[in-house]
């Protein structure tokens, strides 16, 4: 009979901003419009998005954005700094964190 790996729990990553970073992040954003209005409202948001998915059985994880970092990533790539390219960022982030992408 064969085994079969225990399956992980689904990891998402979630990107997670401080204070500053969130102001740099609005500052460097082309889609500006798209993100919350307050750094207050968007860490509310975030705090729903994390026991959203928690309760769909999910392994929420924050990722500590650095924009500078975010930005640079962004202009490798050829991507503008918004809220797809976010989101992208973090996916990369999550998959290097727990050694499924080695770039």
């Amino acid at each position: 009979m064969a085994r079969h790996a225990p399956e992980r729990p689904s990891v998402v990553g979630l990107a997670w901003y401080d204070r500053k970073q969130w102001r740099l992040l609005t500052e460097a954003a082309q889609d500006r419009k798209e993100f919350a209005a307050t750094y207050e409202q968007w860490e509310r948001g975030a705090r729903t998005a994390l026991q959203l998915i928690e309760a769909r059985g999910q392994t929420p994880e924050k990722v500590h954005v650095e924009v500078e970092s975010l930005v640079s990533w962004c202009k490798e790539r050829g991507l503008p700094v918004n809220a797809e390219s976010c989101a992208e960022y973090v996916s990369h982030l999550i998959r290097r964190r727990h050694g499924r992408d080695k770039t």
